[in-house]
């Protein structure tokens, strides 16, 4: 009997070698070379699923016990879709890949809400506002992030190889659902981008000289190409300031930099600009697709700079367009009262 195939990428099921369950998972994970943070999200809800039914072992449980913590997400926790559909993934990649066990088709729980929100987006007034506020590392990553409606781990995972000054784009690599694209890189920035790059570069350098130049790879391009992690090419476009050990490998590399400095600056630059909206470091992409829009652009072009699969997700934006709602007269003003 053949071997039982992974549906998404073909490739046998990985036998974990771990002896404790979470090993399990991680082992498993590592090798499918899923992201760090999908990681960290499976294993806090396998973990909580074990809790919740008193720590039994997931391999003595099954439908039953699968519909009853995924019901108690949606009744008890109150939690997103989103967020209970991640817990059912996790489940299901604990159940299929990990354990090798039958995972049933026709799960029932009682499911989350779906809530329609429609995304904070500034005007460009209200850009311009807010990124006078920014400069420095942190306003250019700012000004990267709207003028090509980057996500932020997008953009921190930037790599000098992904900027093409030529043709004024920016290719993102292994974006959200592990595709890959290419969006707009503003003529505004590319000076600022090519002098940021000159210090990085002496950066890299340095690390070259004292024997520390090593960036993170995927693990088949660090495998098929073991000294890229040591080119210029791959470097990190944001680094570090400091050089960290891999928690996997164990290696000294010099990671990109931390997210939390660029939302601290977003904070303090939307306080000073005085906006009472709720602006985080995704308001850039929300506002990149909304102005564009406005703008007339195509909407199969925005889906595409967006890297959305489907058109409906990008239409979300149509709902928040300012284009013609200026001209539209209140009702309350067309009343003649004395």
């Amino acid at each position: 009997m053949p071997p039982r195939q992974n549906k998404v990428n073909q490739k046998p099921i990985f036998r974990p070698t771990a002896k404790r369950l979470m090993d399990q998972v991680r082992e498993v994970l590592r090798y499918h070379h899923y992201a760090k943070r999908t990681e960290e999200a499976y294993t806090h809800w396998i973990r909580e699923f074990i809790f919740f039914h008193q720590k039994k072992h997931p391999k003595d449980m099954g439908k039953y016990e699968i519909e009853a913590y995924l019901s108690h997400l949606a009744v008890h926790r109150h939690v997103a879709a989103s967020t209970q559909n991640q817990a059912f993934n996790a489940l299901l990649f604990l159940y299929k890949q990990v354990l090798a066990l039958a995972f049933a088709d026709d799960m029932a729980p009682v499911r989350s809400k779906k809530s329609v929100r429609l995304p904070v987006v500034l005007s460009q007034r209200e850009v311009t506002r807010l990124l006078s506020h920014m400069q420095g590392t942190t306003g250019l990553m700012a000004r990267i992030m709207y003028g090509g409606g980057l996500r932020l781990m997008e953009l921190l995972r930037l790599r000098v190889q992904d900027i093409d000054f030529d043709q004024g784009l920016l290719t993102v690599r292994s974006g959200k659902g592990d595709k890959d694209r290419t969006t707009l890189l503003p003529i505004s920035v590319r000076e600022k981008i090519h002098d940021h790059l000159q210090q990085v570069r002496l950066i890299f350098i340095d690390d070259f000289q004292q024997g520390h130049a090593n960036v993170w790879l995927p693990g088949a391009l660090a495998k098929k190409y073991p000294n890229a992690a040591k080119s210029w090419d791959w470097q990190y476009i944001f680094p570090s300031k400091k050089l960290s050990k891999d928690p996997q490998s164990g290696q000294i590399r010099r990671h990109h930099v931390n997210e939390s400095g660029l939302q601290k600056a977003i904070r303090s630059a939307k306080k000073k600009a005085d906006i009472h909206k709720k602006v985080t470091s995704h308001t850039f992409r929300h506002s990149f697709a909304t102005h564009l829009l406005e703008s007339g652009t195509n909407i199969r072009v925005v889906q595409k700079l967006l890297g959305h699969n489907d058109v409906k997700t990008t239409e979300i934006y149509t709902h928040v367009l300012q284009q013609n709602l200026s001209a539209v007269q209140s009702p309350l003003d067309q009343l003649k009262e004395g």
